[in-house]
């Protein structure tokens, strides 16, 4: 996407997108542009609304912001626009950034309309191109401002989303680990990041057990994806971040076999596929602070191999964990990636990324995830990043009352408390077990929020949620 600045619309010729502020239904004034007027009774800038004319071969599409627009929203109404309006679109559009319109609100914009470019048809014949991706287009913004910076940001988010989108959405025998591990050197290569990658036997040297544990009833590989990203400009007293993201690309639920649902674990690595996400866009906007990602990946499948209830596992930390339930599996390659990174990395601070339990769902519905922290200065920047750009936070306590729930006869610790209760609560505090009391870390429980319903998809589908947020949490450190 070529993007321009244009004070005028003199000579040009293509599609024209106006955002209009709402008036009133009954207004006598109509909304104008260049030439057309637009009476109240057809269309008065009501948000969630547009109205398409005609003039002079230029298709106009007018915009309805309603009155006030937060980020979040303005995203998808661009989104709908660019995916709805395809056919009136030309490689030639023009947007028209009203007096009102802020930097924020620009790059919302210009991400809706590439994320509008989305099709979840990967494997359809008889796929269109949307035209926005003609490698001949251009998007000029009307303004006397320059907002070509806000715009190539915006781009380069909705870019970061997009890749996301595809890693989740692909099916499982597409995205399995080992293609993971690929995608990460070749982002890595492109964006300027280093990427380590231990498969089994070097995980297995490493000491990685409860990592290896999930994996071995695949055929598929499990990979411990390791990124490091630092800035190419110096930078005095540089802040240094982990993440750590949940790649489970298959969930069956091993031996405890899911009952319900299967049909969408493909979305299990939707947290690792937020960190692979964020990495691609910190290396492409070259954000001035350290960051180390680890993304531990594999398939938790039924086989002769698989672990089993009961069993008794070693952790990388040097922790015994009983096995209680197979389908528990997301937070025990969590525990291997939280234990590495803090021993072999030594991060300020750490942010783990999930879709971990159905309970962050009961409690929350579809609505936000979930968040869980001792540190207070943590809670307030990532539920303040996550206000800005619509990706809601929400904290749960970390009491140590919890505790009782993952007490072990024969083991240190186990992975599942067995009740009906308090599912989310419990498995954070199984991953704090291994933080050794880190004094900067979240665990961000995402799984009503990753992979869901909306207009754009018939089916569930990603949401690509967690890359711009944990993007912002760290602009915001």
């Amino acid at each position: 996407m070529k993007t321009n600045t244009v004070v005028n619309l003199d000579n040009f010729s293509g599609t024209i997108l106006i955002p209009a502020f709402e008036t009133y239904s009954k207004s006598i004034v109509p909304i104008t542009f260049n030439g057309l007027e637009i009476t109240s009774k057809v269309f008065f800038g009501k948000k969630d609304t547009h109205y398409l004319a005609e003039k002079d071969n230029n298709a106009y599409i007018f915009i309805g912001l309603g009155k006030v627009i937060d980020y979040k929203s303005l995203k998808t109404i661009f989104r709908r626009i660019s995916s709805k309006q395809k056919d009136n679109f030309s490689s030639n559009i023009a947007l028209v950034i009203p007096e009102q319109i802020n930097q924020d609100q620009v790059e919302a914009m210009v991400s809706g309309l590439l994320l509008g470019t989305y099709d979840l048809g990967h494997f359809k014949s008889d796929k269109e191109e949307h035209p926005i991706l003609d490698p001949d287009f251009t998007l000029n913004l009307v303004s006397e401002k320059d907002y070509l910076a806000t715009a190539k940001k915006g781009i380069k988010i909705a870019k970061a989303q997009l890749a996301t989108y595809n890693l989740v959405d692909l099916p499982p025998n597409t995205i399995n680990p080992k293609y993971l591990s690929n995608w990460a050197k070749e982002t890595g290569e492109k964006y300027g990041f280093h990427v380590e990658v231990l498969g089994y036997e070097a995980s297995k040297i490493a000491g990685l057990g409860a990592f290896l544990a999930v994996g071995k009833g695949s055929e598929n590989e499990p990979q411990f994806i390791i990124m490091n990203y630092t800035p190419r400009a110096e930078v005095k007293h540089i802040k240094h971040v982990g993440l750590v993201g949940k790649g489970i690309t298959f969930d069956t639920g091993g031996v405890n076999i899911k009952t319900a649902g299967m049909v969408h674990m493909k979305c299990d690595m939707a947290g690792g596929g937020a960190v692979l996400g964020a990495m691609q866009l910190i290396a492409d906007l070259q954000l001035p602070v350290k960051v180390t990602a680890i993304v531990p990946c594999a398939e938790n499948s039924v086989d002769a191999k698989s672990f089993l209830p009961s069993d008794v596992i070693h952790s990388y930390s040097g922790h015994s964990i009983e096995i209680i339930d197979t389908d528990a599996e997301g937070r025990l390659v969590l525990a291997d990636g939280l234990s590495y990174l803090i021993k072999n990395f030594k991060p300020e601070y750490i942010v783990d990324i999930a879709t971990l339990t159905g309970s962050s769902i009961g409690t929350f519905g579809y609505e936000c995830g979930a968040l869980f922290t001792n540190n207070e200065e943590i809670s307030k920047k990532l539920q303040e990043s996550g206000d800005e750009i619509g990706e809601r936070l929400w904290p749960l306590p970390l009491w140590d009352v919890y505790k009782s729930d993952i007490e072990s006869d024969i083991a240190d610790v186990k992975n599942y408390s067995g009740k009906p209760v308090a599912g989310a609560i419990s498995a954070a505090k199984f991953l704090e077990y291994f933080t050794q009391e880190h004094k900067a870390w979240a665990h961000l429980d995402v799984a009503g929020v990753a992979f869901g319903d909306d207009e754009f998809a018939k089916s569930k589908h990603a949401t690509a949620y967690g890359v711009h947020l944990l993007t912002k949490f760290i602009e915001n450190l």
